[in-house]
Formats: structure tokens, C-alpha cells, sequence
């Protein structure tokens, strides 16, 4: 069975890709509506390593959003601020990515995860990062 702090992380990570797929439905410009389906796509790629290993280990495949999750809620608040136009939005979008960081840099901290979780969680890091600097990015150029 994966450790909690693994699961919670797929979790996050699947919040985190509905909250890209809603963001690219709502933005207005097509070329903020493309750079957020090809985040999307980078982060779905994240979550099927991590579901693999959740696979691996014998445990449910994580395939729907955990409502009551921050990140989800951080996210729904994202979509919503589309509504005042993409830069409103892409402020919101830099604050999801830093949620998500932090959570995978405490786990790496932190001895919760056995050694074939935290290797992936490392590899995953990576594209964590690439979201977070990609935020980054939108909001100079939105803002």
C-alpha cells in the first residue's frame, strides 16, 4: 500500500490537471487557452507516472478529484476568475502551481515515503517545477 503522503500528492496532482483542463475551457485568449492544454497535457503525463505507482503497489488508481482537497477548491477559484479575464486568472493559476510545489518539496523532505516513492515523486518534481516557472511566466506576461 502507498503512504499516505504519496497518495495525497496523486490526489493533488489530479486536482491540479481538471484545474488545467477548466482553465484552457475558460480562457479567452487562444494562445493562453493552448499554453494551458499543453500544461494540461504535461500534467497528466505526472499523474500516470504516479498512477503507475499506486498500480504498483495494489492500490485504487486515483481517477477523480477530491472535492474537499485545497488545491481543488484553490482551482474552482481559478475558473471562476475567468470570468474577470485571463489575467485575473493567470494570477490564480501561479498560486495553484505554488501550492503544488510546496507540497511535493515537503514530502521530499519528509521520511513518509518509501524508496520507489520518492524516486518517482523526484522525477515528478521536475515537471512540477516546469508548471510553477510556466506560472510565472503567464502571470508577467498577463499582468
Amino acid at each position: 500500500m502507498a503512504s499516505t503522503v504519496f497518495k495525497s500528492l496523486t490526489d493533488t496532482t489530479f486536482d491540479s490537471v481538471e484545474g488545467y483542463r477548466k482553465a484552457a475551457e475558460k480562457a479567452e485568449s487562444p494562445s493562453l487557452k493552448q499554453a494551458l492544454t499543453q500544461r494540461c497535457q504535461q500534467r497528466e503525463q505526472t499523474l500516470q507516472q504516479m498512477n503507475a505507482e499506486l498500480q504498483r503497489q495494489g492500490d485504487e488508481l486515483v481517477t477523480k478529484g477530491t472535492v474537499s482537497g485545497e488545491l481543488h477548491q484553490l482551482w474552482m477559484g481559478i475558473t471562476d476568475m475567468f470570468e474577470n479575464g485571463d489575467e485575473a486568472a493567470t494570477e490564480r493559476v501561479e498560486e495553484g502551481e505554488d501550492y503544488i510545489k510546496g507540497k511535493f518539496e515537503s514530502a521530499l523532505k519528509s521520511d513518509a515515503l518509501d524508496v520507489q516513492e520518492r524516486a518517482i515523486v523526484e522525477q515528478c518534481y521536475n515537471e512540477i517545477c516546469e508548471g510553477e516557472r510556466f506560472a510565472d511566466m503567464l502571470e508577467h506576461q498577463y499582468d
